[in-house]
């Protein structure tokens, strides 16, 4: 599932300038057991399968005898919420994590001794964290400097400043009587940015208003 996602568009190029180093790692490779397994019923009697605490415990410390992390992150839906002042901290980050709950979860005794945080992309469940995951890297990387062509498209992205960005339009500025907005084209860069802020305001206000309150 993330093979081919970390090889493809802004994380593919990012490697690939040597500006990201992404490694994926199969916990079954750190299992003892003979049929490859890396889960087990939880004690007392709940429905589901866990993750054991051995592959788990394993292949962290494989991992940390190489070099030293900064964050070890696991992916949960009791975590604190995923956003983009959290995404900022983990670019500047140099080594991290990530382990992706799957089944019902992982063994808590991992929680408790080797993860350094939790971390939510939302109120819902997955079948595994390998899509979060991915979501809190793409997330992560194209705010390194130099990643997107552009840093300061990155910067004016929605939430940086905890604003959705304002409304962009493209060439031709009349399309089926549907025109841009004059002040786009007034050339007047002082009312082209205080439009623009204006605008990202009352957009939030609108459509998220619980970020204006924050």
């Amino acid at each position: 599932m993330l093979e081919p996602f970390m090889t493809q568009s802004i994380v593919g190029r990012a490697q690939k300038k040597g500006l990201a180093e992404i490694h994926i790692h199969n916990l079954r490779d750190y299992t003892k057991d003979k049929h490859r397994r890396v889960d087990d019923y939880p004690f007392g009697g709940f429905a589901g399968m866990v993750m054991q605490c051995q592959p788990i415990d394993d292949c962290i410390s494989a991992l940390t005898s190489e070099r030293e992390y900064d964050e070890i992150i696991y992916t949960s839906p009791d975590g604190k919420q995923f956003d983009q002042p959290m995404a900022n901290e983990l670019s500047l980050k140099k080594n991290i994590i990530i382990l992706c709950g799957h089944y019902k979860g992982i063994d808590h005794r991992i929680r408790e001794h080797l993860i350094t945080k939790e971390v939510s992309i939302g109120d819902f469940v997955l079948t595994g964290g390998e899509l979060a995951a991915a979501v809190m890297t793409d997330a992560v990387v194209r705010v390194i400097p130099g990643v997107i062509g552009d840093d300061q498209s990155a910067l004016s992205d929605c939430f940086q400043d905890n604003l959705l960005a304002a409304p962009i339009y493209t060439r031709p500025a009349d399309y089926k009587g549907w025109k841009v907005p004059e002040i786009l084209l007034s050339g007047n860069e002082a009312k082209i940015k205080e439009w623009e802020f204006n605008q990202s305001v009352e957009r939030t206000r609108t459509l998220r208003p619980d970020l204006i309150d924050e």
